[in-house]
């Protein structure tokens, strides 16, 4: 009997109390608040879903927009299934990577799907897809550490893809050539959009340029970007040595072998494309340091070259874009040991390695272009 009247006493407390600090509608936008924060990864594995279902190329194929039951009669679905196409559709239209349009003339006009910007970036055909790192960022293995975010919190493992897997994320791709495939595609596709940017708005940059260094450059994306751009560069590719062991050169560009914190091949210029950001602090200043050595050589006509992200919370800055530079830095604690860097954060580290001025060009979204110099 005592737990009884405890229980009711406590009932009553709870739903008494909590109505008169708030009303009702304010705990009901609440509990909305926490359901969307819930639920937010359906976006995500819906957008996952259309992909692998081929929806946009579908679409694209088909030169206008699609009825639904075009769209049902086309994708590779169990039959059972077809009632279902219109619910994942209809999240995706929400989100925006899809758009209703009006199909034919008539009275009885149907609705039918057509892309939107954002799904033309998904099409397998667009040079500049972001397909792959979708992929890439919703494979099982780069989600799985998020299940370990609260342990990790409370170990003396380096990030939580460590705690998930035993071993740091380099070392798992190192020993696992699917996330090594997979990791260096998501890079080379991005690699293709920001150079398409960078090329057009930053000629400037690169002009005068004899030669360049892109440390951590991969498959050598950018650098093939670069070379082809601005043949007067003697361009080099330069990451670990099992990264570039199978990949030929051109006129102009040519691989290296090695690592950065030991030594970086000199030329005028380094390039470092989303490199600093997976690393901390110090090690940061070690790998910038390097680069000035590898520059130091130029008769101070040399400087590094950073594409990262500046994040920054300015008034005139869209919610949106900097929840999405928060994301990043989320995902740099779970899987590596970087961080996206405030421009304060980015002078401090600029000083520590013994450059004395920068330039930041903000042209590239949520990322910038810094000119760093020695």
């Amino acid at each position: 009997m005592e737990k009884s009247r405890s229980f009711k006493s406590f009932r009553h407390l709870t739903n008494t109390d909590l109505v008169n600090e708030q009303t009702s509608t304010e705990l009901l936008e609440a509990q909305a608040h926490i359901w969307n924060h819930i639920f937010a990864f359906i976006n995500s594995m819906s957008l996952k879903c259309a992909i692998q279902l081929g929806i946009p190329d579908t679409i694209q194929n088909h030169g206008k927009p699609m009825t639904i039951s075009q769209l049902v009669a086309s994708l590779p679905i169990h039959q059972k299934k077809a009632s279902c196409v219109y619910r994942l559709m209809r999240i995706l239209v929400h989100s925006g990577f899809f758009a209703l349009q009006k199909v034919g003339e008539t009275d009885d006009e149907q609705e039918g799907y057509a892309l939107t910007d954002a799904s033309k970036l998904l099409l397998k055909d667009n040079p500049l897809s972001v397909t792959p790192f979708l992929l890439a960022m919703l494979d099982p293995v780069l989600t799985k550490p998020w299940h370990f975010l609260s342990t990790w919190f409370q170990n003396e493992d380096p990030t939580p893809f460590d705690t998930a897997n035993g071993m740091t994320f380099w070392d798992y791709g190192s020993h696992e050539p699917k996330l090594a495939r997979f990791f260096n595609d998501a890079m080379a596709s991005d690699a293709r959009l920001v150079m398409t940017v960078v090329i057009d708005k930053c000629k400037g940059v690169f002009e005068g340029l004899e030669s360049l260094v892109d440390v951590g450059g991969g498959t050598g994306t950018v650098a093939k970007a670069i070379a082809t751009a601005f043949p007067q560069i003697e361009c080099t590719v330069f990451d670990l040595p099992h990264v570039v062991a199978d990949l030929q050169g051109g006129d102009n560009l040519k691989f290296v072998g090695g690592d950065m914190f030991d030594a970086v091949p000199p030329a005028e210029a380094v390039l470092l494309k989303w490199i600093l950001h997976d690393w901390t602090d110090e090690e940061s200043v070690k790998i910038l340091k390097k680069c000035k050595e590898a520059i130091s050589k130029s008769n101070n006509r040399g400087k590094v070259i950073v594409i990262d992200m500046k994040v920054e919370n300015d008034k005139d800055e869209d919610h949106e874009s900097y929840e999405t530079q928060l994301f990043f830095d989320m995902l740099m604690m779970a899987l590596v040991t970087g961080r996206e860097r405030s421009e304060k954060e980015w002078a401090k580290l600029f000083q520590d390695a013994g450059f004395s001025d920068y330039k930041i060009t903000p042209i590239l979204g949520l990322r910038s272009l810094i000119e760093v110099y020695p």
